[in-house]
Order: C-alpha cells, then structure tokens, then sequence
C-alpha cells in the first residue's frame, strides 16, 4: 500500500481498545492487545499512545494503523539486508484470510506472527544526544554508563551509536538502565552479543534509509524473542514513530530540541504543562491530537512514498 491508500483508511475516531474479535485476549499493553491464534498470536495496534510510561486517556486516530505499515515496511528492508528473522508469518494476507479476519480495520493495525519467548530487556540504541541521553550528560558527562567526551551540545551526533539496554518494566512502571554486565546477566552472555550487534546494525539500516528519506534517526528501541530452538528473532514493532526519535533533516540544528516525527511533541507538551508523569494522565488538547497525527502520517510518507 501506498501512503495515500494507508491515510486514506483512518478512522475518523481513535480505536483505543480491540474489541469484537472471536479469539481470546491474552495480553494487553501500552499499545497493542493480543490474541491467542492457538497456532499464532494476533498483535493488533490500538490508537493509544503512552508517555513517560503512563497511557494517555485519548488516542490518535488511526495511530494504530501507521504502526503497523510502518513496521511491516521495515522487517521488509531489515529481511532484504539479511540482518534477522523477524516474527511474522510469510503470507500475511492469506493469515487473515483463512481465520476469517475480514475487518479491514483490523488487517491494517494488525500482525499474524510465530509465538516466541520474548526477552526481558529492551535494546535501545542511541546515535545522537536527545532525550533522557541528553539529560543523564548534563548531569554526569555519561550516558547509560557509557562516558562521553566533554563539550557536547543537545541533539549533537554521537562519535559513534551506543547500545543502552533497559529492564522491562510492568504497565504504568518505568524501565530501568541496565549495563553490559546487566544485560549478559539477563539473557545470557552468547545471546546478549547477538542482541547487540542485531541492535547496531538495525539501527545503522534505519539511520542510512531515513537519510535517504529526508530524516534523522535520534535513536529507537528493538524487542527480541528466541524460538524452540534458541533462534534470536526481531519481535513487536521496528523504527516506528512510537519507538522512535525522528527529526526532518531540513531542519536539524544542535543545541536544541529538535522538531520531531514521532511523540516527542506530546512529551515536550506534556512537559511544557508540568505534569508529574504519574497517572492519571491529563488530556490532549486537539490541537495535539491532530498534529501528532501530522507527524506520524509525514515519517510514513518520507518513508514509504
């Protein structure tokens, strides 16, 4: 699908919850709920959208959708660069099909994927001085553990794209900055490279495409799983505005915040109205709602056409 045919095929309101489907719901999250296939998992992405690790009480509008395409687009490219395996079944189409999934709602924020043991990090990896890098460096001159050198300026290109793992924290927790040592500690040493390396060079693909697209990839956050056999797979969503800092090229510049694609724009909202970052979450006004969706919808187009 084109962009054009994807914004075409937004719902008006935002799905915040999954309902109606015939299969059981075994998990819900930030985001995406899932259902038990029996043989796979349906991941379907709501409209909700999170911040600070808290979910907001209103959706954006088709979010869910963007998501998804977007992702479907990269483990594309990921698979084309023979970087990893991702988790989902070959013939999407002919999934929905023979389980009688006809909502084309539902096709387009959805996923048919392998069930697999998801790990208990989540791998970030960072290529420039944003975000919480960005305040962690004014504070001690560190990143995530990793020293940085001195002078650096906010949104300034790192000398070279750190790994900087978390904890996977429960709904409404914050995850937790984990190092090296942690890391292998968690999943195991041999398993813990093949994450990192996997994360580096995912990143360095988004990077060099985004480029090509007109954007900049701040960093971004991988989630990998192992099958029976202790195979590392790509899971979830890949280099999408949630998981996500992108900038428009054009208009990058350091010492600042940068103007992003993504929902650093709700964060900077959020933070502009002091809220303490614990729920309940205060509305968006919809001024916010629809120029987030400006901002997701603009990366799927800079990036599919």
């Amino acid at each position: 699908m084109t962009s054009a045919e994807i914004a075409n095929a937004l719902p008006a309101q935002a799905v915040t919850s999954i309902d109606g489907l015939p299969f059981p719901k075994i998990a819900t999250g930030k985001v995406r709920e899932n259902f038990d296939l029996g043989d796979a998992l349906l991941i379907a992405a709501s409209d909700r959208l999170s911040a600070f690790d808290v979910i907001l009480p209103d959706g954006i509008p088709g979010k869910g959708i963007i998501l998804t395409q977007i992702s479907n687009w990269w483990f594309a490219q990921a698979a084309q660069a023979g970087i990893i395996e991702n988790h989902l079944l070959p013939d999407q189409a002919a999934e929905f099909a023979r389980r009688g999934i006809t909502s084309r709602d539902i096709q387009l924020r959805s996923m048919i994927v392998r069930k697999l043991k998801p790990l208990a990090i989540e791998c970030i990896v960072r290529g420039y001085l944003a975000g919480s890098g960005w305040s962690s460096y004014k504070k001690t001159g560190e990143v995530c553990g990793h020293q940085l050198p001195a002078g650096l300026r906010q949104a300034e290109r790192l000398p070279s794209p750190l790994f900087t793992p978390t904890t996977k924290a429960p709904k409404g927790e914050h995850d937790e900055h984990i190092n090296d040592e942690q890391g292998a500690a968690i999943v195991g040493p041999g398993l813990y490279e093949k994450v990192k390396t996997a994360s580096l060079a995912l990143y360095q693909l988004g990077h060099d495409k985004a480029a090509k697209a007109g954007m900049i990839l701040a960093d971004t956050k991988f989630e990998f799983g192992t099958d029976a056999a202790g195979s590392l797979v790509l899971i979830d969503e890949i280099l999408t505005p949630d998981s996500s800092r992108y900038w428009p090229a054009d208009e990058y510049a350091p010492d600042q915040s940068p103007p992003s694609y993504d929902k650093q724009y709700v964060r900077d909202h959020l933070l502009a109205i002091k809220w303490d970052q614990k729920p309940p979450a205060p509305a968006l006004p919809a001024e916010v709602i629809r120029n987030t969706q400006q901002k997701y919808l603009t990366a799927l187009k800079n990036l599919l056409g």
